[in-house]
């Protein structure tokens, strides 16, 4: 599905941020991204769907190099790759199912846009994916009406409305209390498994990412020093990527 070969991003020349990684990602699964603050999970995450372009490297994402896209090509590409922010990025002042349509706008031509004009069936996608994260009544409500947990799950929502190969998210419990961040991953994990697609999360949560992925890549100071299994995660793991040992319980 995905192949980073020896990917590096420096935002000041000299001073790389990501330092050559280089990991496979299978077509299933989730795989948690954890790490200290700064230390690149995610311009990672950022440089998979090129909202930041690597410096050097490699990204085949299925089969192609897709590193340096541009134009089209890059459009094309980013209709593939589902994207969950940390901060929701819907547009508040459009309605819960008006904000999922946007999931589309990679297929609709720019005057449809304009005119906010959908297919039948896309609108019927968006109605079976409001049902599943459970904002059916929602579908009228505007975003800025709704709670921090209600947003992101519109933001789910949304990114699979692309009918994504591929489903990334960015720290997307980190502003959200622990029982909504729980739900949050629940519905997560739960639709990248129905849809069958492999899903990225960079977090912060170590005790989450155990518990809901089934891999687990560690970044200490732009480099991958742990790739395994949540079990694997031991003590001598966590201070390897985290530094020192105080903070461990």
């Amino acid at each position: 599905m995905l192949s980073i070969r020896n990917l590096s991003k420096s935002y000041v020349p000299g001073k790389p941020v990501l330092k050559s990684i280089s990991v496979e990602i299978a077509p299933h699964g989730i795989t948690a991204i954890i790490g200290p603050s700064g230390t690149g999970k995610s311009t990672l995450i950022r440089c998979i769907n090129l909202l930041v372009e690597p410096t050097e490297g490699e990204i085949v994402f299925e089969g192609k190099d897709i590193a340096h896209l541009h134009g089209q090509a890059l459009r094309e590409v980013r209709r593939k790759m589902g994207m969950v922010f940390q901060e929701y990025n819907l547009v508040e002042r459009l309605t819960v199912m008006e904000n999922l349509l946007t999931g589309r706008l990679g297929y609709t031509s720019a005057w449809d846009s304009f005119r906010r004009k959908f297919e039948q069936s896309d609108i019927d996608h968006a109605f079976k994916l409001l049902e599943h994260v459970g904002l059916a009544s929602f579908a009228n409500t505007r975003a800025d009406a709704l709670s921090g947990g209600q947003r992101q799950r519109v933001g789910i929502a949304r990114a699979l409305m692309q009918k994504p190969a591929l489903l990334l998210a960015d720290e997307p419990t980190s502003s959200l209390d622990p029982k909504t961040s729980v739900e949050i991953m629940q519905l997560m994990c739960g639709l990248a498994e129905e849809n069958q697609i492999p899903v990225m999360i960079n977090m912060h949560d170590v005790d989450l990412a155990k518990r809901f992925a089934n891999r687990i890549l560690g970044m200490s100071e732009g480099s991958i020093v742990y790739d395994g299994p949540p079990e694997g995660l031991t003590d001598d793991k966590l201070k390897m990527i985290y530094g020192g040992e105080g903070w461990l319980a």
